[in-house]
């Protein structure tokens, strides 16, 4: 969505790279933005992202910063799945491997347990990070998006 400061969700998504970057995390590698078709009822476009950051923080606690990244650009975590949000950040990988917390008001899993069937996920992914395994299945993000774009085989 717009944001009132921001502008459009190009420019939120500038500027969400840019509080990444902020507070001894450091952003190594960004893709670039791309447009992709909606998940569930919507009917606009989205503009994704991928950043490769580096921090000293352990995922849970890393999550609870993107969290407040998030509630600083204006989101509001209530109601559905599918609400309109000027912002969401998730973390897909980790360099060490699995991971899963639940604190009991949020629950982290590392590697994010849809992304491997979104596109929209791989293709930023895969711009800065193609050969990153995902620790689970053992393919990397370049393997995993080629997986979803290559065409199926139907039978005579």
């Amino acid at each position: 969505m717009r944001h009132a400061a921001h502008g459009s969700p190009r420019k939120v998504l500038e500027a969400a790279f840019a509080a990444l970057d902020e507070g001894g995390d450091v952003v190594l590698a960004r893709s670039p933005i791309l447009r992709s078709a909606p998940l569930g009822p919507s009917k606009r476009e989205y503009c994704n992202a991928a950043a490769l950051v580096e921090t000293a923080l352990a995922p849970d606690a890393y999550m609870a910063q993107l969290l407040e990244i998030e509630a600083l650009f204006g989101r509001k975590r209530r109601g559905g799945e599918w609400r309109s949000r000027v912002l969401d950040l998730d973390i897909v990988l980790w360099k060490g491997g699995a991971w899963a917390s639940d604190d009991g008001e949020h629950a982290v899993i590392v590697p994010h347990p849809s992304f491997r069937e979104r596109d929209f996920v791989l293709r930023p992914a895969v711009s800065i990070a193609g050969d990153w395994r995902d620790p689970l299945s053992g393919l990397t993000t370049r393997h995993l998006s080629a997986r979803l774009t290559k065409p199926r085989h139907r039978p005579r």
